[in-house]
């Protein structure tokens, strides 16, 4: 089990300069990449940046959420709903009524898509592929105490306490 902390993030700046992400995880492999978790907030409509060959999920953790709108397609990004689409479409964010933090995950398209969920008080989770669990607030993951926005990385069973999002990945995503 991998335990990370805020201070084990890296900030950086969008594609389009129109603000922060804090990227929690990056898997790259043969040069590309395959697994990123992320936090970002959205302040304001605008475009996304685009991510050929990835799928993107993105659940809003904090603030009003957003629409997500793009060629053929109209999400509404609401709280605590992981919502998907690809990352080649050309997406924007719009009725941006107050700034809303979201967490991110992106895997290469051609590996299986990741399941995601908001749990909420006592959960148990079946061992099966990589579990991330990223905290909303303080709780628990067999035991150990975290924070928000702290990241567990486990490939075994999880009983967990509190609400946070759980991302899981296929067996040996994160090595």
């Amino acid at each position: 089990m991998r335990h990370l902390t805020p201070a084990d993030y890296t900030e950086m700046p969008w594609a389009n300069g129109k603000g922060v992400t804090v990227e929690m995880l990056r898997i790259i492999e043969d040069g590309a990449l395959t697994v990123r978790l992320s936090r970002a907030s959205v302040v304001e409509s605008g475009e996304f940046s685009m991510f050929p060959g990835i799928e993107r999920n993105l659940t809003v953790v904090t603030g009003p959420g957003f629409d997500l709108r793009g060629e053929g397609f109209h999400l509404r990004a609401n709280p605590l709903t992981p919502v998907a689409f690809a990352g080649d479409v050309a997406v924007s964010a719009e009725a941006v009524t107050a700034p809303s933090d979201d967490f991110n995950v992106m895997t290469a398209r051609h590996l299986p898509r990741p399941e995601v969920s908001v749990l909420s008080g006592a959960t148990t989770l079946p061992q099966g592929g990589t579990l991330a669990l990223f905290a909303l607030g303080p709780g628990s993951v067999n035991g150990l105490l975290i924070d928000q926005y702290h990241l567990i990385l486990t490939e075994s069973s999880a009983e967990t306490e509190g609400t946070m999002i759980a991302v899981r990945l296929w067996p040996g995503a994160i090595v």
